[in-house]
């Protein structure tokens, strides 16, 4: 077998590892890929250490890894690391920069992100309240406003 096909198995494997609730062998075979970039990979170890999934809770690097995801242009992770910031997760408090991440995961069609800028807007959490703005949001996400 080449070694591609044996990273297939592995990150295939990781993955699998992580939605059967087995983070500590997901972490083990996942980390190699986020250290080479793969931005689901960073996104999943970024969840495992945020929340001490089979691996010691860490915020520091929950949000290394979550950043990594969200600036190769994960948009789940985009979601995730403006949550973060929304919240207070991990982070400090910074509603403008989770506006930022929220809108770059809508533009990538994430409607989650496109409700939560909109309820943004609505409560002008991290911007201006504007609730043309917030209503716009709301019908792009599918909602009828």
């Amino acid at each position: 077998m080449s070694d591609n096909s044996n990273q297939d198995i592995d990150l295939a494997s990781g993955m699998a590892a992580f939605e059967a609730k087995h983070f500590s062998r997901a972490a083990q075979l996942l980390s190699p890929f986020a250290e080479n970039g793969h931005a689901e990979a960073q996104h999943r170890l970024a969840i495992m250490y945020q929340n001490g999934l089979g691996l010691a809770q860490h915020d520091g690097l929950a949000l290394r890894w979550m950043k990594a995801a969200a600036e190769g242009g994960y948009p789940v992770a985009q979601h995730g690391l403006g949550f973060m910031y929304m919240e207070g997760e991990c982070v400090d408090k910074d509603p403008a920069l989770a506006v930022e991440w929220f809108q770059k995961a809508a533009e990538q069609g994430l409607v989650g992100s496109l409700t939560t800028l909109a309820m943004m807007y609505e409560e002008g959490s991290g911007v201006e309240r504007d609730i043309d703005k917030a209503n716009e949001l709301y019908r792009a996400a599918g909602f009828d406003r």
